[in-house]
């Protein structure tokens, strides 16, 4: 049955504009983005065999094109129109980060970073450049690794926390394991880091670990 002939409570559009986005699952969520389904399937079928192939929302953000491809009724224009929302969802929490409400807002943050790292399959150190008002000059991924493992290098973070004159920096990195907890490497990196940059008075204000859809902040348990 199409989602034009369920009742009007139960389609997922109108119970977004009438509930709010949060009121919906992820299929459900889907399906507006999909707008129609396939041959014997609704938009929210759809939606779940989207889920259910990717295993998640972050497997599917990471997915190629010819893995989005792979599923019926999926192809190279809701590949680029999927593309195109994750990239403006990234720009508009860049712009609040820009704005300088970062530390008025860590939440902001961790969304941000979400977006950033949250769907690599392979981990990923990245860099927010901060200014003296706690606004970001600019992010940067610094050194790319494995699914397990990264090498980070704290020469060339303080070269670059220079080259943008940055006051302060937040580092994040993700696990792909789907893991947040820093493991012991993670805290003596992080210790490691400071300290060189403190030789160049450069802050730390805190170090994020982005594991799908959980984020661990190292300022939040004291270990910054």
């Amino acid at each position: 049955m199409a989602i034009t002939d369920w009742p009007e409570e139960q389609r997922p559009r109108e119970r977004l504009i009438r509930h709010g986005p949060q009121a919906l699952s992820d299929a459900e969520l889907l399906a507006v983005f999909l707008r129609v389904g396939v041959t014997g399937k609704s938009a929210v079928d759809l939606g779940r065999d989207m889920v259910g192939h990717f295993g998640s929302l972050n497997g599917l953000f990471a997915a190629t094109l010819n893995d989005f491809s792979a599923v019926n009724g999926l192809g190279p224009a809701k590949f680029a129109q999927l593309q195109a929302v994750l990239e403006l969802a990234r720009r508009a929490l860049g712009e609040q980060l820009q704005a300088g409400i970062t530390l008025n807002s860590p939440q902001a943050v961790k969304q941000y970073l979400q977006l950033l790292l949250g769907s690599k399959p392979y981990e990923s150190f990245a860099v927010l450049f901060m200014d003296v008002k706690n606004r970001m000059i600019n992010s940067q991924e610094l050194f790319r690794g494995t699914l397990t493992h990264t090498s980070v290098y704290p020469r060339e973070v303080v070269k670059a926390a220079l080259s943008h004159n940055a006051a302060s920096i937040i580092f994040a990195h993700n696990h792909p394991s789907g893991t947040p907890e820093p493991s012991s490497a993670d805290q003596t990196l992080t210790q490691a880091l400071k300290q060189a940059l403190a030789l160049v008075d450069v802050r730390v204000l805190d170090h994020f670990i982005v594991a799908g859809r959980h984020v661990y902040s190292f300022a939040e348990h004291g270990q910054i």
